[in-house]
């Protein structure tokens, strides 16, 4: 009775669910969600329920991988988990006074360690959770250390077991686990040494530039280039299938049927062909479509005269009646689009636009997945006349929490919107004009072109989709440069892997941290970007608590500059000679630069880099297109860089600045542009070839000056 009636007075407490009871309590269910809700009783629970976030994938508990014995008592834990909220005391004492509930991904991650132990201890005969004792602990987080877990990894697995006892005891009826012993102990002894492997590191590596510049050519060139093309394509092939399925049998039909066919068959000629699934068949809705027939009546004759066999021997192309208004390489990139291409065609753009604005505006995945038609309205027009910037207005789902600290999985409409240039608004408009309007702009429903009027997906498509759609469009790309004439512009493998939605983030801030102007970078986007970031202002990226993509981008250029400064200190250690105004400055700089090994991030190293970054005149920044080194002091720059701003603005560089540093290594580079810009003059007609000659003889001189000027970094110092 006592016990009971403290149950009563603890709001923590849950009551035992009844097997009838909802997986999820309706207090954690959004309005909005009409996810269906599981019971108790089932073999299966879905956590679809608590998702609200349109790109997220759907996550389910499967019972099945729970030992028997040890289902019953799990179940109540995991349901404590999904519905119960750990006490204010207990998250003060592990630094998390503001954190609640988790997310469902969060809550995945804990009951699969969960089930894992849980197949552990039926392995060692153990059927009761209340036998996991002290000891037991011990050796079982011995056992997840020496699997070759990382230390980050392994402290987030023993928070996780933390975890099982703490909801444990939020249960009218605990298992009665027992409390993890490095709860009173201390958590050191049970992990692994700390070896700077980490996973509590961002090991995202950003695109190779090789492999970049290809991919974003094409992804640019469906967009602005076969967007029409594809879409009247794709509409003109979806009214011959409704034709086609509106047909009535007739005799009429029969007849034109055999008209159209037979003459085919009997004469040896090409038969109209597509594929289906990989397989080619007869093209039976064009069939149907330009001759009145039913499937039905096609399908009898494609029995009777063995019609299959003889599509696969002479396949023909099925041509759709549009236009063809886009080019490549000045030449139109197809005579005709042809019935059934059209679906895959249409994939591959929606994939190019999905691959635009996730690179383009510096975006997570997720937030890609979150944009709807009208995100992106037109501006409205300037007090001066002239036309305002395009602004995405969107959501936002990283660490967004509600008053009581729980996982928001809706997300939030972004305070700052995000900014976006003109490749990202007509990637939008193209998407916009393949969805409904206020529908996701990557819907999963309306996206999966392959089956129309199947199975209707909820919500975007999904990322691991997304990055199937990429591969599956780099493939296209390579075939079609390969056909097209133009194999240099095919995109290779990327020596870090598999190309995904989450590596253009970090890709982006290393175009913008380190080739400023470049023919990858898009000098338009550079400069936007470094401008908009380096504001600082309400209008800007950063200007918000949760820093998004400028400590990503402070990130790699602290990364980019400590490189600078370790090239630059290797050069003067092997006896080259240093010129320009700034050549004292940029000794110190390099004595105090760290060097970093390998690429690998911490994720505590952003406020570092936002640090280093602030140190104003003793950060070297490398500018190839200028051949020279910037060692960046705000009041001598004469790049006109923003107030508060912390690094050149590259691509705007001009001569005589008093931040210019160069080696002899820059000398040697500037006369081997000059050799190649006299190259190119000698082929090039007068006027052009004078002002190249020009060109050339100023950097020679650049070089020539530097010769005269450069001492050794023991004369500077």
């Amino acid at each position: 009775m006592t016990t009971a009636l403290a149950h009563e007075s603890d709001p923590y407490i849950l009551q035992v669910p009844a097997p009838d009871s909802p997986v999820v309590l309706p207090q954690w269910i959004d309005p909005g969600n009409t996810h269906p809700n599981t019971r108790y009783r089932d073999s299966v629970w879905s956590l679809a329920p608590l998702i609200d976030n349109p790109g997220a994938t759907l996550i389910s508990i499967h019972w099945k991988n729970c030992p028997a014995p040890l289902r019953d008592e799990m179940k109540r834990v995991v349901w404590a988990l999904i519905n119960g909220e750990r006490r204010p005391t207990f998250l003060r004492t592990k630094g998390l006074s503001a954190r609640g509930r988790g997310a469902a991904q969060t809550m995945l991650q804990k009951y699969c360690e969960w089930f894992r132990l849980a197949r552990w201890l039926h392995q060692r005969g153990i059927t009761r959770l209340a036998d996991c004792t002290e000891d037991q602990w011990r050796i079982y987080a011995g056992v997840r250390r020496d699997e070759g877990i990382s230390r980050v990894h392994a402290e987030m697995v023993l928070g996780y077991f933390t975890d099982l006892w703490v909801y444990d005891q939020l249960s009218a009826r605990p298992a009665g686990i027992s409390c993890p012993p490095w709860e009173t102990e201390g958590i050191d002894d049970y992990l692994p040494s700390a070896d700077g492997t980490d996973n509590a590191e961002n090991s995202t590596e950003p695109l190779d530039p090789q492999v970049l510049g290809p991919l974003l050519i094409w992804a640019l060139r469906f967009v602005d280039n076969f967007a029409d093309d594809i879409l009247a394509a794709w509409t003109e092939q979806r009214r011959l299938m409704e034709v086609a399925a509106s047909n009535t049998a007739t005799s009429a039909s029969r007849a034109a049927l055999k008209e159209y066919l037979l003459p085919l068959v009997n004469s040896g000629a090409p038969l109209p062909a597509a594929h289906v699934k990989g397989r080619l068949y007869l093209a039976r809705d064009y069939v149907a479509a330009h001759t009145g027939a039913t499937h039905a009546q096609i399908e009898r004759l494609v029995m009777l005269h063995d019609v299959q066999d003889l599509v696969l021997e002479r396949p023909a192309p099925c041509p759709l009646n549009v236009p063809v208004t886009g080019e490549i390489e000045g030449r139109p990139w197809r005579e005709h689009i042809f019935f059934g291409e059209a679906a895959t065609l249409m994939q591959q753009l929606g994939t190019a636009a999905a691959l635009v604005i996730v690179y383009l505006t510096g975006m997570r995945p997720q937030e890609v997945q979150a944009l709807r038609s009208g995100c992106c309205p037109a501006p409205d027009a300037a007090t001066d006349g002239t036309t305002g910037r395009h602004l995405i207005r969107s959501h936002h789902f990283k660490n967004v929490l509600d008053d009581n600290g729980n996982h928001v999985s809706a997300g939030e409409v972004r305070d700052v919107p995000w900014v976006a240039i003109t490749p990202v608004v007509r990637a939008i408009r193209v998407l916009e004009r393949m969805v409904p309007e206020g529908e996701l702009l990557l819907s999963a429903a309306h996206h999966d072109v392959h089956r129309p009027g199947g199975k209707q997906h909820q919500g975007a498509i999904r990322k691991t989709s997304l990055n199937r759609r990429i591969e599956s469009f780099i493939v296209w790309v390579n075939r079609e440069a390969e056909a097209q004439g133009i194999p240099d512009q095919s995109v290779p493998e990327d020596p870090h892997g598999a190309i995904g939605m989450s590596r253009f983030r970090r890709t982006l801030a290393w175009h913008v941290a380190r080739r400023p102007g470049g023919l990858v970078a898009l000098a338009i986007q550079y400069g936007h970007m470094r401008t908009v970031l380096d504001t600082r202002t309400s209008s800007g990226y950063a200007s918000r608590s949760r820093r998004g993509l400028h400590s990503v981008l402070d990130v790699e250029t602290a990364l980019a500059a400590a490189d600078t400064a370790a090239r630059f200190r290797d050069r003067t250690a092997a006896g080259e000679k240093i010129s320009g105004p700034a050549a004292r400055r940029a000794v110190t700089a390099a004595a105090q630069a760290p060097r970093f090994e390998g690429r690998l991030v911490p994720k505590t190293f952003a406020k570092k880099a936002t640090a280093f970054l602030a140190r104003d005149g003793i950060v070297l920044y490398d500018n190839p297109d200028a051949l020279l080194i910037c060692a960046f002091k705000h009041d001598n720059a004469l790049c006109e860089p923003e107030l508060g701003a912390t690094a050149p603005r590259q691509y705007a560089c001009k001569t005589g600045c008093g931040n210019t540093v160069r080696t002899d290594t820059h000398a040697r580079q500037l006369r081997a542009r000059a050799e190649e810009i006299d190259y190119f003059a000698n082929h090039a007609p007068g006027p052009i070839a004078r002002k190249l000659r020009a060109n050339a003889a100023r950097l020679r001189e650049t070089a020539d000056a530097h010769d005269a000027t450069a001492q050794s970094i023991e004369a500077l110092t």
